[in-house]
């Protein structure tokens, strides 16, 4: 009974952190491209397509942050604390990205969406505190059902925004505000209390000598780095461009990407919670291989193919996608957790968010061009990723090296 409550507390806190992380996803693109001058769309006289690429940046660069931080700070200082924090202000970042909207501030906006990104970069504290807590293939289960909870909060979150904005702009920012004052109070009552380590430390001195990249001092953890960084860009080309796919190639509005996004979303939820955390015969790197063509021919066919192939491949990406997430965070966690495992996970939710960057980035480049181009990017990327990944497998036969 203690695992399970462990386990649904780390699940919905990564569902409600991650509903907030995405919930402008289908709001931003009819904002941005539907033609309709405002205040946001049109600050400094810049192109909208543009200012849509920096408002999908700035909260993949909290994101970033908080996540090469928190984790070893919750190393140091204990899950228990740090992710009531977190989600604390939270709570207070998406209260005062619905004040940006309903004042219609785009500057506003912008330091809301990074001040929150900067405290949901918490889901590699929970993945922490699960490897921490549990071992071999109940590890592997509660890692594939953190995933279904991640996966569905990315994704929900738009579809939540979809059903809301009938009540306004600014609603489903005040649900993100009172889900992730409810979830604090959850962990409050749910996760244990943890002695911290080193208590007398400063958080600064923690968050400038243990931030998660210092991990890429060891050879193999920067291999794993250039391969994750592959995939996830991938990934994130599709997450936040197949919305614009949409608006433009198949004329959705809001609720339209937020229909699909929930087809979308419960699939990928259902294989995390009853396929993706099975034992395998086949190597874990094998396997995330194999899931990443997958995920490549996906995005692959949003862009090449007509409005009915691109729909079809926008659902059944999720299939792939919660496959190899659920292998990747295990054998990392099983592979590398002598370096800590806070800043294992860290390492992992910052190399998502770095790729969210460098994909908002060039998209705001290439789809002054052509959407499609970006989402062609990203394949090709996370294709590279799955052969980089077989040749690999064979060099990682022989255990870790320990940590110094």
């Amino acid at each position: 009974m203690k695992n399970a409550l462990l386990i649904a507390a780390a699940c919905l806190l990564a569902l409600f952190s991650t509903i907030g992380a995405s919930l402008p996803y289908p709001i931003l693109p009819p904002l941005f491209a539907s033609g309709v001058s405002n205040n946001l769309n049109h600050f400094l006289g810049l192109p909208p397509k543009l200012l849509f690429g920096i408002a999908l940046t700035i909260n993949p660069l909290g994101l970033m942050i908080g996540s090469a931080l928190l984790g070893p700070l919750s190393d140091r200082f204990g899950r228990r604390p740090v992710l009531l924090a977190t989600a604390l202000g939270a709570a207070a970042g998406h209260a005062l990205t619905a004040l940006a909207l309903i004042v219609e501030s785009y500057p506003l906006f912008i330091f809301a969406r990074f001040f929150t990104g900067l405290l949901e970069g918490n889901g590699s504290v929970a993945r922490a505190m699960l490897a921490d807590r549990l071992d071999g293939h109940l590890r592997l289960r509660a890692f594939s059902w953190f995933n279904g909870a991640f996966y569905m909060g990315w994704l929900a979150g738009p579809l939540l925004a979809g059903l809301t904005l009938r009540w306004g702009i600014t609603t489903p920012f005040w649900v993100a505000v009172g889900a992730l004052v409810l979830m604090a109070a959850l962990v409050a009552a749910v996760l244990p209390r943890e002695a911290a380590s080193g208590a007398t430390t400063s958080w600064w001195h923690v968050a400038r000598k243990n931030h998660s990249l210092n991990l890429l001092r060891y050879a193999e953890l920067r291999i794993l780095f250039v391969v994750q960084l592959a995939y996830t860009c991938g990934v994130t080309a599709f997450y936040e461009y197949y919305p614009l796919w949409l608006v433009e190639t198949a004329h959705y509005g809001a609720q339209g990407i937020a229909w699909i996004t929930a087809v979308l979303c419960g699939l990928m939820t259902f294989t995390s919670l009853v396929f993706a955390g099975r034992r395998s015969a086949l190597a874990p790197l094998r396997r995330a291989a194999w899931n990443a063509f997958g995920v490549a021919a996906a995005v692959a066919l949003v862009a090449a193919g007509n409005t009915a192939i691109g729909l079809a491949a926008i659902v059944l990406f999720g299939i792939p996608n919660a496959f190899y997430n659920a292998i990747m965070p295990g054998w990392c966690s099983e592979r590398f957790g002598a370096y800590g495992q806070g800043a294992v996970m860290g390492l992992l939710s910052t190399i998502f968010c770095l790729a969210n960057i460098m994909m908002a980035l060039a998209g705001s480049v290439l789809t002054l061009v052509d959407t499609r181009l970006v989402l062609l990017l990203g394949a090709m990327l996370s294709a590279w990723a799955g052969w980089r990944l077989l040749a690999w497998r064979v060099s990682v036969a022989a255990p870790a090296p320990m940590a110094n």
